[in-house]
């Protein structure tokens, strides 16, 4: 039984140049070093099914990645643009959200929170998660001293402070709190 006759791979000495360097190349993808690899055997008249042996790949992607060169050479091999479903969140906003977080804070806390900056900016907390874990952005973790927005903040230091500077006699004061710096 005789299948269809494989389209005939010949390059020019650029072309494989070119290919191999990109199999040689530690950067190159995988999935495009191994499409450069299966063009280079089958320019060695290697049928497919014995190319997808030696790689360990499909005999029908192997087919594929050859129609593709011989059609469109080297551009062929390049992932093709694949539709899906457009974005919704715009650069403008990405940059909103990342240009806020670090500058800026609530109005009733100290740092933003992944829910807090979605409710201002009116993007979902899935979102701002993402753009938070894109950019390393961790608003809780800032080594700024942030104060209180307590309204009676400043009367609370005030007796804490009056306390510790004349205590009571007899008076035990314990305070208990995290440590400023890491150790």
């Amino acid at each position: 039984m005789v299948g269809r006759l494989a389209d005939e791979v010949v390059l020019s000495d650029e072309e494989r140049i070119f290919l191999e360097a990109l199999v040689r190349r530690h950067q190159a993808a995988r999935s495009l070093s191994d499409r450069c690899r299966m063009t280079l055997l089958c320019a060695e008249r290697v049928t497919s099914k014995e190319v997808a042996e030696w790689l360990g790949a499909d005999e029908h992607a192997v087919g594929k990645w050859r129609r593709r060169f011989v059609k469109d050479r080297i551009k062929g091999l390049t992932d093709e643009y694949r539709p899906g479903r457009p974005r919704t969140v715009q650069d403008a906003q990405f940059g909103e959200v990342i240009e806020r977080t670090p500058n800026t804070t609530p109005k009733d806390a100290a740092h933003w929170s992944i829910r807090s900056m979605a409710a201002e900016t009116g993007l979902s907390h899935y979102t701002i998660r993402r753009i938070w874990a894109a950019f390393g952005l961790k608003p809780h973790r800032s080594k700024t001293l942030k104060l209180s927005t307590d309204p009676l903040f400043f009367e609370k230091v005030q007796n804490i402070v009056g306390l510790c500077m004349s205590p009571p006699n007899r008076a035990i004061f314990l305070c208990l709190d995290k440590p400023l710096s890491p150790r």
